[in-house]
Formats: C-alpha cells, structure tokens, sequence
C-alpha cells in the first residue's frame, strides 16, 4: 500500500507541475522523450530503450519532474529478458513507473539560448524504492525548445532488486542510464 501511496504522491506532482503557472511559457515538456538502460555483464550485454519518457520542466521554480513506463522498454536479447524484467526485476505490475522529480541546483536563464551543464537535485524512485540523487544533465536551450540529455548509472542494490545468483554472470549489479529528452513549451 505504501508503494501505491507514493506511484500517486508522484502523479500529483507532475500534474501540478503541468498545470502550474498555465497562463505563462514557463512550463516545458515532453511525452517522447528517449531512456535507455544498458546491463555489461561479464557474459552478456542486455540494452533496452523507452521512447516514452514522460516529463515536465518548470522553468521559474526550476522543479521537474519526469517518469517512463516500466513496461515500455523495448529491445532486450530476448523476449524472456523482457519478460524476466518487468516480471521478476521490475515487478511491473506492482511498480509501474520510475520517476525522478526535484529541482535544478545552478540558477539557469531559460531565456538565454545555450549549453548548460547542471546538477537535478531529487527522488528517484525506481522499483518502489526511493533514493535521493543528484544527476548531472546537459541543457541545451533554443529559442523554443529545451534538449536535456544526462548519463548515469544505478546500483540495483539501492533499489531492492535482486539478482538471482545463477544470473550474477548476465546481469550487472551497477546499470547505466543514458536519457534525451526535447521539451517543448507547453501548449496554453
């Protein structure tokens, strides 16, 4: 019940996110932004990508919030990966989403096109379980559109994921993420 309570406290957060300030620009998002997830064990190399990253940016507050579908990774060696990941893994069922909301640490001018290396101070909550983080993120922002992009790992440790010891040779204990995002003003 607590994993249910905290999947909807995190709803609510990107609704207001996206709801908030409607009548200025300042709220960008995305619904097709791009997370990939890459396990380098020392037998095998599993990859699998969403093109369903969720997100919104409020660019006066700063806050952010973004989550994907746990089910949505597609591209694994094999269809019993993907099924052994959002069965086993993930619990997919259980934990539909990962999320990650917080704010931007640096003071960054939105109005100002450029390259912005930042730090995203927040929760992230993958599996149910929630861990505090700060992730580096590139910004690039143009004229009417924010790029994010941003490279980071995991330890599946942190998130209460287990790996069976017969697959401690083909999973990873440490995943690395590599997320891309374009946001766009949000429609009034």
């Amino acid at each position: 019940m607590k994993k249910k309570a905290v999947g909807i406290f995190y709803l609510i957060i990107f609704s207001l996110l996206t709801v908030a300030l409607g009548s200025t620009n300042t709220i960008y998002k995305t619904t097709e932004g791009q997370i990939t997830f890459v396990s380098a064990a020392e037998f095998e190399t599993i990859t699998a990508t969403s093109q369903k990253l969720t997100g919104a940016l409020d660019t006066s507050s700063q806050m952010f919030a973004f989550y994907v579908t746990n089910n949505s990774f597609e591209g694994f060696n094999s269809l019993l990966q993907q099924d052994h990941f959002n069965e086993s893994y993930m619990e997919s069922e259980k934990n539909p989403r990962s999320f990650f909301t917080g704010k931007i640490i640096e003071q960054v001018t939105f109005s100002k096109p450029g390259n912005y290396g930042v730090r995203a101070k927040g929760k992230l909550n993958i599996h149910g379980v929630e861990q505090e983080r700060i992730i580096r993120c590139d910004l690039i922002i143009d004229k009417d559109e924010i790029k994010v992009k941003s490279d980071f790992s995991i330890f599946l440790a942190e998130h209460d994921i287990s790996i069976p010891k017969i697959a401690f040779e083909k999973i990873a204990p440490e995943i690395q993420i590599h997320v891309s995002a374009v946001l766009k003003p949000k429609s009034e």
